[in-house]
């Protein structure tokens, strides 16, 4: 008989067994940068899954831009994540996905349920496209980066009044975690990212204290990261370049 590659078996495994889910591959890599909050939560959901001996965590700081990397990742972000030799999935968003609905014990942060995975998924697009825009102005001149302090304002005003709101008022209404009573890949997507507004002291010291709240909730749940946190809060608590004393 004709051998089929691995990938053609998972394509082609039956929908009604396990094998769609968890798939027996060899050791995947998640390429990360260490104080990035993008990659923070592609490495929480590793550490609390115990899945070092599954997922290789690895330090792509300058690599990213290297022939090497470019053949897996053209578009030369961190994090990545190789699965085999022939694919690699980025955005964190998607890989947190991957590993949560492949890695055992996955569904804890993504839940099966149809419905309450809908509402991750519709709080992990709000955080690409509402939230995180207004926080490489506000927050990247810690890397050096060119910024507007005048966008920084307007991005922080935008924060408050509409999106710690939604935050607030909508995903955390009832519950410690989005939708949830424990945390979920959504508060990973959501907690770590608001490390950045520390960049600005004043910033930081109007965000609403239950949005700062959440912020802790959610980094204390998962306490595998904790260096990694600790990485980023260390970054935006020491600069003190241009801007840092901004008011918002």
């Amino acid at each position: 008989p004709v051998r089929r590659s691995a990938r053609s078996a998972i394509i082609n495994a039956p929908k009604n067994t396990t094998t769609t889910h968890r798939i027996n591959i060899k050791k995947m890599k998640l390429h990360t940068l260490p104080p990035s909050a993008n990659s923070h939560g592609c490495i929480a959901v590793v550490k609390h899954l115990k899945a070092e001996d599954k997922v290789e965590i690895i330090n792509a700081y300058g690599k990213t831009r290297t022939p090497e990397f470019l053949a897996i990742n053209p578009c030369h972000t961190c994090p990545t994540l190789e699965i085999n030799d022939d694919v690699a999935v980025w955005e964190s968003n998607a890989i947190m996905r991957h590993l949560a609905t492949t890695l055992e014990g996955g569904e804890d942060l993504y839940p099966k349920d149809p419905i309450m995975r809908a509402k991750i998924d519709m709080v992990l697009d709000w955080r690409q496209t509402s939230l995180y825009k207004n926080i490489p102005d506000i927050a990247y001149c810690v890397f050096g980066m060119p910024v507007s302090h005048e966008a920084a304002k307007k991005n922080m005003k935008e924060l408050l009044d509409e999106h710690f709101p939604i935050l607030l008022d909508v995903y955390l209404k009832d519950t410690p975690f989005v939708y949830s009573d424990k945390p979920t890949i959504a508060d990973l997507g959501i907690a770590p990212v608001l490390t950045f507004i520390k960049v600005r002291s004043k910033f930081w010291d109007a965000v609403p204290d239950k949005v700062k709240e959440y912020h802790t909730r959610v980094l204390e749940a998962f306490p595998g990261a904790k260096e990694n946190f600790d990485m980023l809060d260390g970054m935006a608590t020491g600069y003190d370049g241009e801007g840092a004393d901004a008011e918002p």
